[in-house]
């Protein structure tokens, strides 16, 4: 963890949006601690009760900075967000300013209660069952709702001019704290330069944007290690779209809506787009973060490794041994490399003897046990950032299984990789 309440300074010049023009301005980046433990809620009020005066302090640091209109880098359970004032457009443009983020990718609004969220919503919007059950049972946590948004209270700027908003209840004690103590929502994506691997730690995001943010909360490292599912029930056929894989799987939101609703008949249908159906539309123009736009790339160009689904009709599989061996001839024949591997620890790629090879370092990062992708997901983001760290010139990841955690994995590895392998044993 890094140290409490040590500023660091890097000399670089961010562009600050101030009364709608650009200026340059030097910003001395301070990372504070905050002691997650130390935050409770009061159910009646959902107000932030905070024992460690250190953790007070450092929240009300950041929420002020919030209300003066600056963006602040803060944990939640998925990954570290960036956040800036979301009624308010010349704070929600610092976020596209610092991550360099196109204008057509709509940023997730964040609230700490259910009276911040109805105070969003059109008076108009009545909620359907689905939505009650899945708040219920998933909220303070890492599920993204789709509600309709109303022009007159949220800005355009963070819906991308959609129709609709992107709103979630964040189950860290951190993020949540610091929203009631702002007593406002707050816009967030990633705080990360827009494309990069998603940070799961205040150090993570301090490599990124130190000098470029003001204040980064260090909560500790994130719990889910994925950003939020984000599910459209708004539909007029009531079935439920999963837009994004994420920190709640396809199969426990299926699983309550089955329990909460006594009738099979009326039990919406779970969709996963891209796995279920296609929408060109939505995809041109997106409704959420993370569908159009490629992501989680380190700088390092990634090779994903299709260790157990079959191939393509036109595509023979190669030996492991055999990529391996002339992986060096393919990437930098005349010169010494080092590949990074993202392996699962008990696979038979995980556990495979890699070859000697002159002129090659092996780099391993295991991602955990085959069966229990949530570790995998946790980790998922630290091994990329983490080889990225070490100077590899290429990053290989094997594929993880598509069920439960794995779905969402596996929606990240496709956007950082740019090429696909097909290997056997």
């Amino acid at each position: 963890m890094i140290e409490a309440q040590q500023p660091t300074t890097m000399r670089i010049f961010h562009p600050t949006l101030k009364q709608g023009s650009r200026i340059p301005t030097m910003l001395s980046t301070q990372v504070l601690h905050c002691d997650p433990a130390s935050v409770s809620f009061d159910p009646s009020t959902s107000q932030p009760r905070i024992t460690s005066p250190d953790t007070l302090n450092s929240l009300s640091v950041a929420a002020k900075n919030l209300i003066d209109l600056q963006p602040v880098a803060f944990p939640t359970e998925t990954v570290y967000g960036l956040g800036a004032l979301a009624l308010n457009s010349s704070a929600a443009s610092c976020i596209f300013a610092v991550k360099g983020r196109p204008p057509d990718n709509p940023l997730i609004v964040h609230v700490s209660s259910l009276d911040m969220l109805y105070g969003l919503l059109p008076r108009s919007f009545k909620m359907p069952e689905s939505y009650k059950l899945l708040i219920r049972r998933f909220w303070p946590g890492a599920l993204t709702l789709l509600f309709p948004s109303d022009p007159n209270t949220i800005p355009s700027i963070i819906t991308a001019n959609q129709p609709t908003v992107a709103i979630r209840m964040p189950s860290h004690p951190v993020a949540r704290a610091l929203i009631a103590l702002a007593n406002a929502p707050v816009a967030a994506p990633s705080a990360n330069s827009s494309g990069k691997p998603s940070p799961t730690t205040a150090e993570h995001v301090r490599r990124d944007l130190d000098g470029k943010v003001s204040v980064i909360l260090d909560g500790g490292a994130c719990g889910v290690g994925l950003e939020s599912t984000v599910v459209d029930g708004l539909q007029p056929d009531g079935k439920i779209r999963v837009l994004r894989p994420g920190g709640i799987t396809v199969e426990d939101i299926t699983k309550v809506l089955q329990e909460g609703i006594q009738d099979p008949k009326l039990v919406p249908q779970v969709l996963v787009h891209r796995r279920d159906y296609r929408d060109e539309h939505l995809e041109a123009a997106p409704s959420t973060p993370g569908m159009k736009y490629r992501h989680y790339s380190p700088t390092a160009p990634v090779i994903l490794l299709m260790t157990a689904s079959p191939p393509p009709e036109n595509v023979t599989p190669s030996s492991a041994q055999s990529f391996l061996v002339r992986l060096k001839d393919e990437i930098q024949p005349s010169s010494s490399i080092k590949v990074g591997l993202l392996v699962l620890t008990d696979s038979t790629l995980g556990t495979l003897t890699l070859p000697t090879i002159d002129g090659v370092e092996w780099c391993r990062y295991e991602l955990g046990p085959v069966d229990d992708p949530a570790v995998t997901a946790r980790r998922l983001f630290d091994g990329l950032l983490s080889l990225d760290q070490q100077h590899v010139d290429v990053i290989l990841i094997e594929e993880v299984n598509e069920t439960n955690e794995g779905l969402a994995i596996m929606n990240r590895v496709r956007k950082a990789a740019s090429e696909v392998r097909w290997i056997t044993f």
